[in-house]
């Protein structure tokens, strides 16, 4: 978007309209944390700054050396004594941060403290799924805890503020960053995104182990372009406000003091410098007060976007859209005093940014104690790092993030009993797959491989055979003899194999959705020997592995499942763990059907086998090889048909209620994530097939059955009208009840005309 966002009045009753639109309830406000004490403080404190004290708050440089890493920190200090750094990037440790932060406190000319920000994606030290797995399982309460025990973590290691969560809907998965997200459903992203930030932040930010949470990227970064990162995401204003901000408002909602700008342009304007979308949109319409900071140098990156033509006039266009921190480039401290001198940057522009920053450090309570988590010799920091209790917590996480995509003949769960297993794949005793990608302060050796997970599971009692077959991405097969001589000596044969960590996140970005090399390949000639075969897959985005169905009986997908992974895999193998985790993304035939996801738009002409001349394709399905909200379990659930409480809804009284009995009708005990999709019929604008507006977690024993009760309101079946209004229509509904988007029993309902 160019333009400023309007404010656009009531849409007028048409001449012979038989409804009225139903306009929408007032938006809930985030929660207001200006208290008078903290402005009174801060403007207190404010009054008493230079010019280049103020934007030295404004200033974040990255740590010395390795600047995701623990930085031994040797620069900077002058420039800390001088109120020239307000925050910074990528420096942890106890003992470091709270060095640097006594030079702030008791060296600078006002000792105003430090703020250390950190990559705490999934996990600091005790690492969880990357968070694409994390999605899978559906469970928010189990995703929030994820977060709360790396802010208690990341907090003993003197960290007060993550770049997390990652809130951006990919639809494409050739980008490689849609293993950091939640993937391409708004209503879920938005569910999650709430759950991470109340997990990160805690219920008080003021507590030691609270830390800032970051909703990012602000805006649409997800639909970068041919999905190369960093790249232009050029987008109706329609599917700005429906697909991409609702994960952004639902972290405002749930109390996130921190958003980061995004690297990509938006209709012409770079994120860095778009003042509508930040000002106006994000901070005026929606009431937010918190801190935006930069992506890494994208305030100087308005430059070769080409809308700057040197360092002053782009931290000028940044600071006057509102980006309040400038991630490692220095404009701001560097290049913008004199221009604040000059008159040609408003000091207003300064002190809004500058006021920003300072609440946040209030809020986290650092005035009254900037030491928080120093202690002389580091014990708070090791008494909180990777204890068995956390470790646990991974394992759990990481048992419901893998998802059962094929089980024929019931080969899984296999036996404990086994007397010979072959284990073969280049992934089997890779220790950096299950950290997976942004896993920036874990480390390898706390990592738990496949083979480990085996060992431990099994003990004594059965032979492993090992057979690595090949490399992640090489064309060479000529250890493909000694794995098919592996399964044919074994009872069952379990095959780990994806892609490298290194293939997917920031900048990694595949044209190919198959397996990489010739991975393929030697799954299919070992499944050729006829022995039980299960794949697991390792991997940070949606393959396109339909070579596999119908050849290989058993494949679960594991994404990257954190330091607790081989465990987690061998407790979901043998049976002891029931998988539950369903798919927060489409899999595609092919890389040919990108962008491919559940809640398309049908044509004038929707995919029809029978006729020519409709939206499909000559060589493959044009449905998905595995659809959203697909995942199998080792018992099987019956849904009865969905029931409405009101066959019609009256337009004052936008209350639904969708109740639907479920039956476990397998042999074991199970959990079935039971979703609710809308679709409305008729409108004014085109509408998705389907939206997921609901999904309950379920746990039922063998033959038990119980009842689910869905409430729809306004929000679930709302829409923005031809002017953008948010407004329910009258007419029908379709609610779709089931495992999975394309499984589902229907029931239908109308709102009437007033």
């Amino acid at each position: 978007m160019n333009r400023e966002v309007p404010t656009v009045p009531p849409r007028p009753l048409l001449v012979g309209m038989i409804a009225v639109l139903l306009a929408a309830p007032a938006a809930a406000k985030p929660p207001v944390y200006a208290t008078p004490a903290e402005k009174a403080f801060v403007d207190a404190l404010m009054a008493k700054m230079t010019v280049e004290e103020k934007l030295g708050q404004l200033n974040q440089p990255a740590g010395v050396g390795n600047n995701t890493g623990p930085a031994a920190m040797t620069g900077n200090e002058d420039q800390i004594r001088k109120g020239e750094i307000g925050t910074y990037l990528g420096t942890q440790g106890a003992v470091l941060t709270c060095r640097l932060q006594r030079i702030a406190v008791e060296q600078s000319r006002l000792g105003i403290p430090l703020m250390f920000g950190y990559d705490v994606i999934h996990g600091h030290r005790t690492v969880f799924p990357v968070p694409l797995g994390e999605s899978a399982s559906f469970d928010p309460v189990e995703v929030q805890h994820a977060a709360r025990v790396a802010a208690i973590e990341a907090s003993a290691h003197g960290i007060h503020w993550t770049y997390a969560p990652m809130v951006d809907i990919a639809r494409d998965p050739r980008w490689g960053r849609v293993v950091e997200g939640a993937g391409e459903d708004p209503y879920l992203g938005s569910v999650l995104a709430a759950a991470r930030v109340r997990g990160f932040q805690g219920d008080d930010l003021r507590k030691p182990d609270a830390v800032l949470a970051t909703a990012k990227h602000f805006v649409a970064y997800g639909a970068a372009e041919g999905g190369r990162d960093y790249d232009v995401a050029d987008i109706s204003e329609r599917s700005l406000h429906e697909v991409y901000l609702p994960p952004f408002k639902a972290a405002v909602d749930a109390g996130a003091q921190s958003i980061m700008a995004a690297f990509n342009e938006i209709a012409g304007v770079p994120m860095h410098a778009h003042r509508p979308l930040i000002e106006d949109l994000l901070r005026k319409e929606w009431g937010w007060d918190g801190l935006l900071v930069s992506d890494y140098t994208g305030v100087m990156e308005l430059m070769p976007h080409g809308i700057a033509a040197d360092r002053k006039q782009a931290g000028a266009l940044g600071l006057r859209a509102g980006v309040d921190v400038d991630m490692v480039s220095q404009i701001y401290v560097k290049d913008l005093p004199a221009e604040v001198k000059a008159g040609r940057v408003p000091m207003a522009q300064v002190d809004a940014s500058v006021r920003r920053v300072l609440n946040a450090k209030y809020r986290l309570g650092l005035f009254e104690n900037p030491y928080r988590s120093c202690t002389d010799d580091g014990a708070h920091e090791r008494a909180m790092t990777l204890t068995p209790q956390h470790r646990a917590d991974a394992r759990r996480m990481a048992q419901k993030s893998l998802v059962l995509l094929e089980n024929d003949n019931d080969v899984l769960p296999l036996s404990k009993s086994v007397r010979t297993l072959a284990v073969i794949g280049p992934l089997a005793d890779h220790r950096r797959a299950m950290l997976g990608n942004w896993a920036v302060a874990g480390r390898e050796e706390d990592a738990v491989t496949p083979i480990e997970g085996l060992k431990a599971a099994l003990g004594d009692g059965t032979r492993l055979v090992i057979a690595k077959g090949a490399d992640i991405d090489s064309q060479d097969t000529s250890g493909f003899a000694q794995a098919v001589a592996a399964a044919k000596q074994a009872d069952a044969v379990v095959m780990f194999l994806g892609e490298h960590p290194d293939m997917s996140a920031e900048a990694n970005n595949r044209t190919s959705l198959d397996l990489p090399g010739v991975q393929e390949q030697l799954a299919l000639a070992v499944a050729a020997t006829g022995k039980p075969v299960v794949a697991v897959l390792l991997n940070g985005r949606p393959l396109s592995i339909g070579g596999l169905k119908g050849k290989v009986p058993a494949i679960l997908e594991a994404w990257f499942p954190g330091v607790e992974g081989g465990h987690a895999i061998t407790d979901v193998l043998f049976g002891d763990v029931n998988p539950s985790a369903k798919l927060p993304v489409t899999f595609p035939h092919n890389v040919g059907q990108v962008p491919i996801y559940y809640a398309h738009k049908n044509t004038g002409r929707p995919p029809s086998e029978q006729e020519k001349y409709t939206s499909k394709y000559l060589d493959v399905p044009w449905t998905p090889l595995y659809a959203f909200g697909h995942g199998l379990s080792y018992t099987t659930f019956r849904y009865d048909a969905p029931v409405v409480a009101k066959k019609t809804l009256a337009p004052s009284a936008l209350q639904q209620q969708v109740s639907v009995r479920v039956t476990n009708t397998g042999k074991r005990e199970g959990v079935e994530v039971v979703q609710l999709y809308v679709r409305d019929d008729v409108a004014t604008v085109t509408r998705p097939v389907k939206q997921l507006r609901g999904f309950q977690r379920l746990a039922l024993a063998p033959g038990e059955s119980k009842t689910v009760t869905f409430d729809l309101g306004f929000e679930d079946l709302a829409m923005y009208d031809d002017r953008m209004q948010r407004v329910v229509e009258p007419g029908t509904f379709t609610v779709y009840v089931g495992g999975s988007s394309d499984r589902t029993r229907e029931v239908a309902f109308e709102v009437a005309a007033q």
